[in-house]
């Protein structure tokens, strides 16, 4: 069974888990680690639990309790920070740079410093590098941080009167929206829902999740209910308090808890039975004319085809199969009941047939001026 502990470097710091090995630890005592940015002091958070052996394989192992010495030297890399900090920030001066720093950290043994900036874009800081290089003779890295990790290094006081949440405990930061506000009925006002970061407030956050459990048991904003004695939409809903305001149809405001509430109070009203509208009537005439065109068609065509069939099957005269020139008969010089009988064009205009007396093909009539 090994011991793990767990450690912090700096407050509301992550937290990270070492191997102590046969060190008896209790929570608040500073040790010495070796971590992969190299040697530092940190303080146990949690005491030591046994783990199996194979759990703690890649796990660090602590080195040893912080003595008087190494706390003493904690102070003197804390002086040297704030002159390699006032240094920083007068060179940055100096050169009009687009940065803002934050803080400078050193390694317990020296061996690096490291320098946090903030900035909207990228920064050439090379020439920086090379004048904090040539003061300090130490490497230095040069680490650019967003908005919410500067609040949390930097601390204060928030809106609320304490200490910023992000400086004092918390160790994460969580994703933060709008939609937090809007839930628990905060207004939509910037500078009251904003931290120190100038992002929305982490705190919107920890009772999100109580507020959306609650607000399932109370009517949406802007729906109909009934009461005993008044009908009304809901206009405003206090969680906390259990009160829901409703406005009634003459624009009256009253207060009434959530267990007053009947149902919902959409008016009853009888259905009257449609009287069937004259436009389905040509709808079906028109779904029905495409139909009888297709039949109209259909029919034509089989009458072409059967006529077209009857001439093919009927017998050809022998007079054609022999090659030789068929006259036509002989047309009757009677003309057929049902015909017109063709006018004369040998007649003038405006003589007239004799009325009563059968024409003689044979015989002209003579003409009025003979």
């Amino acid at each position: 069974m090994s011991h793990i502990v767990t450690i912090q470097f700096t407050k509301a710091g992550k937290m990270y888990d070492f191997n102590a090995g046969t060190l008896e630890l209790v929570q608040g005592d500073h040790v010495v680690v070796e971590t992969e940015r190299g040697v530092g002091v940190g303080q146990v958070v949690k005491p030591p639990v046994d783990k199996d052996a194979e759990a703690v394989a890649t796990l660090a192992l602590v080195k040893r309790k912080a003595t008087p010495d190494d706390m003493a030297t904690v102070e003197r890399i804390a002086q040297k920070e704030q002159e390699a900090y006032r240094f920083c920030v007068n060179r940055i001066i100096e050169r009009s740079m687009p940065m803002k720093l934050v803080r400078v950290e050193y390694q317990f043994d020296s061996s690096k410093a490291v320098f946090f900036f903030t900035a909207d874009g990228r920064v050439d800081f090379r020439d920086l590098v090379k004048d904090l290089a040539h003061s300090f003779h130490t490497r230095i890295e040069m680490r650019q941080i967003g908005v919410r990790d500067e609040a949390k290094m930097t601390g204060g006081i928030g809106i609320c009167g304490r200490e910023l949440c992000c400086s004092s405990f918390l160790r994460e930061f969580q994703p933060v929206s709008v939609k937090m506000a809007k839930e628990q009925n905060l207004a939509l006002n910037p500078n009251k829902i904003s931290g120190q970061c100038g992002r929305l407030l982490c705190c919107l956050d920890y009772e999100y999740d109580t507020y959306c459990c609650l607000r399932k048991n109370f009517p949406k904003s802007g729906k109909r209910v009934r009461t005993v004695n008044a009908v009304g939409v809901v206009d405003k809903v206090n969680i906390l308090t259990g009160n829901i305001t409703l406005k009634l149809d003459d624009n009256k405001i009253i207060v009434i808890k959530r267990d007053e509430i009947l149902g919902d109070g959409t008016p009853v009203t009888t259905q009257v039975p449609a009287a069937p509208t004259p436009a389905k009537s040509p709808q079906r005439t028109r779904e029905r004319r495409p139909e009888q065109r297709r039949k109209q068609e259909k029919t034509s065509l089989e009458s072409y085809t059967h006529a077209e069939s009857v001439e093919k099957a009927a017998p050809v005269a022998p007079a054609l199969r022999e090659g030789t020139a068929a006259t036509a008969p002989p047309q009757s010089e009677t003309p057929k009941t049902g015909q017109q009988r063709k006018k004369h064009r040998s007649r003038k205009h405006g003589q007239r047939k004799p009325s009563g007396a059968a024409p003689d093909s044979s015989k002209p009539t003579p003409s009025s001026g003979a």
